[in-house]
C-alpha cells in the first residue's frame, strides 16, 4: 500500500527486535528476546492492554498439561513465570480434566493485565499500546521499515528483526509473505463471544447435576425450541472471583474475521447470542436464577484467519504419530479441538486425542516464514494445517512459540545468522536453560485444585 509519502513520516525508533502484537505469544517473545541480551526490543499492541486472548476473552490457560487420568506437565520456562505471578496473589486455581481439554489453569484476567505490564517493563521492553501496524516497506540494508499509526499520527519503526505475533499474520501479509487463509480448503473454525455472569449459586448448580445437567438442558432447549441457542454443547465454569462463571458457548460461523463488514456482523451476533444464553441460564439452570451477565469479551474470539507457510508445516499426521525431532522447540499434547459450524447429524466440536496420552514436538521451522530471513511468526498464525492448528493453538503452546521465536531472534543477531540458519543445538540449549521441557516426563503431574506449586 502506498497511500501516503513514507519519506515524510517521522521515525519512532530504531530497534533490534520489533514484536507485532502483545498477546500471550508476542508478550513472551518480547520477554524471551531480553533474556540473555541487551538488545533493544519494542512491542506494539493495538489495544490498551497486553495479553490478547488471555485477557480479552478467556480466563484459563490450557496446554500446560496433557489430558487424561495421568497428566504430564509439558510446558515450562517463561510461561511458568507468568503463572507463578498469578499464584503469588491467589489469582489462580487448577481445574483437572476440564471439558476434555485436560487440566485448565484458571486465573483472574484483570490481574493478568497488570502482570503482563510488569513483566515486560521489568525486562526493559519498550511498549507502545494503541498502536497499529499499517504497512511494511522493503528492507533498507539489514533493517525492515514498519509503518504504524496511533493517536499521535503515522510513524516509522526500523527493525533488524521482526516477530509477527499479530494473530492475523498482519506483518507477513503486508510483507507479501505466503500464507493460507482459513476456509480456503476446510471450513474455518467458528468465532465465539465469551461472557461472564455474577451472582451464581455454584453449590446449587453442583448439587443439581453440574456440567452433565447443563449439557442435558442445553440439548433439550435446542431440540424443543424453547430457547434459540446456537449449539447443543458449551461450557460454563467457575471463575477465581467468587460466585462468577465464564463461558465458551456462543457460536458464530460462516463469517470472515478479516472482512470489515462480516466482522462487524459477527460482533453484533455474538452479543445477541450472549443475552439469549443469559435468559436460558436464568430460566432453566438451577443456581442461575439471580445471575446476570457482568461482562462480554473485549471482542469476539477468533480462532483462525491467516496461517503462514513456514519452512515446515505442522500436520495432522505429525500430531497423531507423536512425531518428535532434534529441531523441536516445545511439546504439545492437546487434542485436535475443531469448532465447526455444526448441523443436522454433525458434531458441533470434534475432538480427537493424541494416541496413548502422548505428545508431539513442534519444530522451530514452523515459526520461520518462507521467503524471509529476518522474520518469525508466533501464535495462531504459525505454520500448520487446519487440523494441526486445532490442536496446537492453546495458550500454553502459543506462549512457547513466542518464547522460542524471541530467543531465536536474539540469537540470530548475536551470531549474525538469518532466521533459517539459527544454530538449533544452541537454541535448544538456551531453551533448556530457561526450563523448557523437550521430552515427555516419565512421572504424572500432581494435579489438585490448588496444586500449581506441586508441579514446579
Amino acid at each position: 500500500m502506498d497511500i501516503f509519502n513514507h519519506k515524510q513520516i517521522p521515525v519512532l525508533g530504531q530497534v533490534d527486535i520489533l514484536v507485532v502484537g502483545g498477546g500471550s505469544a508476542g508478550s513472551l517473545a518480547a520477554l524471551a528476546s531480553r533474556q540473555s541480551s541487551q538488545q533493544k526490543v519494542m512491542l506494539i499492541e493495538r489495544y490498551g492492554f497486553l495479553g490478547g486472548t488471555s485477557t480479552q476473552m478467556l480466563d484459563t490457560f490450557y496446554g500446560f498439561f496433557t489430558p487424561g487420568d495421568e497428566p504430564r506437565k509439558i510446558i515450562s520456562g517463561l510461561p511458568d513465570r507468568i503463572v507463578d505471578a498469578l499464584d503469588e496473589t491467589g489469582d489462580l486455581f487448577l481445574r483437572p480434566n476440564t471439558y476434555g481439554a485436560g487440566t485448565g489453569v484458571t486465573y483472574n484476567p484483570e490481574r493478568l493485565k497488570h502482570i503482563w505490564d510488569r513483566q515486560l517493563l521489568q525486562a526493559g521492553v519498550q511498549l507502545y499500546l494503541h498502536t497499529i501496524l499499517v504497512d511494511v516497506e522493503k528492507s533498507e540494508g539489514d533493517e525492515t521499515i514498519c509503518i504504524v499509526w496511533h493517536k499521535s499520527g503515522f510513524y516509522k519503526i526500523k527493525a533488524k528483526r521482526v516477530i509477527d505475533a499479530s494473530g492475523d499474520a498482519d506483518f507477513c501479509h503486508l510483507s507479501g509473505l505466503p500464507y493460507e487463509l482459513a476456509g480456503e480448503h476446510e471450513p474455518a473454525q467458528s468465532m465465539t463471544t465469551t461472557f461472564r455472569m455474577a451472582n451464581v449459586d455454584l453449590d446449587t448448580f453442583s448439587q443439581s447435576g453440574g456440567k452433565k445437567m447443563l449439557k442435558k438442558k442445553m440439548k433439550e432447549a435446542v431440540e424443543k425450541g424453547t430457547h434459540p441457542l446456537p449449539r447443543k454443547e458449551g461450557s460454563a465454569h467457575e471463575m477465581v472471583q467468587a460466585g462468577c462463571i465464564s463461558t465458551v458457548a456462543v457460536k458464530v460461523a460462516d463469517l470472515q474475521a478479516l472482512d470489515m463488514d462480516e466482522l462487524t456482523r459477527a460482533e453484533i451476533e455474538g452479543r445477541k447470542q450472549a443475552f439469549i444464553y443469559e435468559t436460558f441460564f436464568r430460566e432453566e439452570v438451577p443456581g442461575y436464577e439471580e445471575a446476570k451477565i457482568i461482562g462480554l469479551s473485549h471482542h469476539i474470539g477468533v480462532r483462525e484467519t491467516r496461517r503462514v507457510y513456514g519452512q515446515y508445516r505442522l500436520t495432522r499426521e505429525d500430531c497423531m504419530a507423536r512425531k518428535t525431532s532434534d529441531e523441536d522447540v516445545f511439546l504439545c499434547g492437546a487434542p485436535l479441538e475443531d469448532h465447526r459450524k455444526g448441523g443436522e447429524g454433525e458434531h458441533e466440536t470434534v475432538w480427537e486425542y493424541i494416541p496413548e496420552g502422548g505428545v508431539y514436538g513442534v519444530p522451530y521451522q514452523t515459526l520461520v516464514p518462507q521467503g524471509s530471513e529476518t522474520a518469525w511468526v508466533a501464535g495462531r498464525c504459525f505454520s500448520a494445517t487446519h487440523d494441526a492448528h486445532a490442536s496446537c493453538r492453546s495458550m500454553a503452546q502459543t506462549m512457547s512459540m513466542g518464547q522460542a521465536a524471541g530467543l531465536a531472534a536474539s540469537l540470530s543477531l548475536e551470531t549474525d545468522r538469518s532466521a533459517d540458519e539459527v544454530d538449533m543445538q544452541l537454541l535448544r540449549e538456551k531453551l533448556v536453560q530457561l526450563g523448557v521441557i523437550l521430552e515427555m516426563p516419565a512421572q504424572p503431574a500432581d494435579i489438585s485444585r490448588n496444586g500449581w506449586k506441586n508441579n514446579e
